[in-house]
C-alpha cells in the first residue's frame, strides 16, 4: 500500500466547543497513531472508543496538548489512563520557574513561582502526574521538533516563555500591564458591538483589530507533508502564531499555499486570523467558489455553540477556495490514500451571505 494519511476531527459536543483529533498514516511501510488534543473529560472515552472502532489499536505513539485550556487538556486524561501511550508532548510553564522568575518581581524564589504555575496551569499538571505515574516520557514542542512525520512550527522557545509572561493566569508582571489594559479595551469594544449579523457581498472580509489571547498563542501548531497531502494542525493559535509558523516553514524552503488540510483555528474564533494571515497561508481571495475545491477547512465547533464559528471566518476560508466543514454534532473524517466503510462524503457548505460587523 502507498503512503496514507487519515485525520479525524472528532464532534466534541457540548455547550462549549472542543477540539480532539485522532490521525493515522503510513509512511514507507510503518504505521503511527497520533492524537493532537482531547476535548472535555467526557471526550476521552469517546476518543478510545474511535481509535479502536476505526484504527484497531488503543496503542498511541504520540499525544499532544496543544495548550492548557481544558476543552483541549481534560479529555486525555483517560487516554493516557487507558491507552498505551508512547510519549506525551506538551510545554509547561512551571519546567521554567528559574529563567521565568526575574520577570514576576513579587516572587523571591523559583519554588514559590513554580508552585503558582503549577496551581494556575490545572490542566497539563494532571496530565504529567498521569504520565509520571505511568512510566509516559513527557517533551517539550517547540519550534522544530518532530514529532513523528509532523513538525512543531510554533511557539519558539522564546515566545513561549513571553507568552507565560504575558498570560491572565499568571502573576502581574511590570510588561503586562499594558497587555491587561489591551485586553480590556478589547472586552470593551466586543461588548458594544452590534449583535446582529449585516449583509457583505462576496470577497468582502471584516476582522477586529485586536487578536487572540497569549493561552492561545501558546498553541503548538503542527505540519506534516505525507504522500503529497499537506496538513496544518492549529490548535487555538493566533495570527502571531500564525505567521511565525509561516516564517519558519518558508524559511525552510516550503512554499506557500498548498495547504491540503487546515485545521480552522480556535473553533472558528475572528480573532485568530485575518485577511493578511489567510492571504499568505492559502492564496489571496478568488472571483468565486469553485466548483471543485482541492483543499480542507475543518472546524471543531460544537453544535450548541452559538458563537462559533463566526460566519466572517467561514466566509474567508471560502473565499481561497476552501472545502468548508464543521463538526457540529458528527465527526470529519479527512483522508489521502485510504478508504473507510460505512463513511461518506460531506457537501461543501452553504456560503454565508452575512458576516459580523466590525
Amino acid at each position: 500500500m502507498s503512503d496514507y494519511i487519515e485525520i479525524d476531527f472528532l464532534g466534541v459536543e457540548t455547550s462549549k466547543s472542543g477540539d480532539a483529533i485522532t490521525v493515522r498514516y503510513e509512511v514507507n511501510g510503518v504505521t503511527s497513531i497520533h492524537v493532537v488534543d482531547g476535548g472535555f473529560i467526557e471526550t476521552g472515552d469517546q476518543i478510545i472508543t474511535h481509535l479502536s472502532s476505526h484504527y484497531g489499536t488503543t496503542k498511541i505513539d504520540h499525544v499532544v496538548l496543544t495548550h492548557s485550556d481544558q476543552d483541549h487538556a481534560n479529555g486525555l486524561r483517560a487516554v493516557l489512563e487507558k491507552c498505551e501511550v508512547g510519549r506525551l508532548w506538551m510545554n509547561r510553564p512551571w519546567v521554567y520557574a528559574a529563567e521565568l522568575l526575574p520577570k514576576f518581581p513579587t516572587y523571591t524564589s523559583a519554588a514559590a513561582l513554580e508552585r503558582k504555575l503549577r496551581t494556575e496551569y490545572s490542566g497539563p499538571l494532571a496530565l504529567e502526574e498521569i504520565a509520571l505515574e505511568r512510566g509516559i516520557p513527557i517533551s517539550d514542542a517547540f519550534t522544530g521538533t518532530h514529532i513523528g512525520q509532523f513538525t512543531v512550527l510554533t511557539p519558539s522557545r522564546e515566545r513561549y516563555l513571553q507568552l507565560v509572561t504575558e498570560s491572565e493566569k499568571t502573576p502581574q508582571t511590570v510588561a503586562q500591564e499594558g497587555f491587561l489594559k489591551a485586553a480590556m479595551d478589547s472586552i470593551a469594544r466586543a461588548a458594544a458591538a452590534v449583535a446582529s449579523l449585516v449583509r457583505a457581498a462576496w470577497g468582502v472580509e471584516v476582522f477586529p483589530a485586536s487578536g487572540t489571547s497569549s493561552e492561545n498563542e501558546m498553541s503548538v501548531v503542527q505540519y506534516a507533508s505525507i504522500n503529497g497531502k499537506r496538513v496544518l494542525l492549529t490548535g487555538d493559535t493566533g495570527r502571531d502564531g500564525l505567521k511565525e509558523a509561516a516564517d519558519y516553514l518558508e524559511g525552510r524552503g516550503v512554499p506557500l499555499p498548498g495547504i491540503w488540510c487546515f485545521q480552522v483555528p480556535h473553533h472558528g474564533g475572528r480573532h485568530n486570523v485575518n485577511s493578511e494571515v489567510l492571504d499568505r497561508w492559502l492564496g489571496p481571495v478568488l472571483d468565486e467558489l469553485p466548483e471543485t475545491t482541492t483543499w480542507n477547512a475543518v472546524c471543531s465547533s460544537a453544535k450548541a455553540d452559538t458563537h462559533h464559528p463566526k460566519m466572517s471566518v467561514k466566509r474567508a476560508f471560502m473565499h481561497r477556495g476552501a472545502h468548508w466543514t464543521e463538526t457540529e454534532g458528527k465527526s470529519v473524517c479527512v483522508s489521502f490514500g485510504i478508504s473507510r466503510a460505512g463513511w461518506s462524503g460531506i457537501p461543501q457548505a452553504t456560503y454565508p451571505t452575512e458576516q459580523e460587523p466590525e
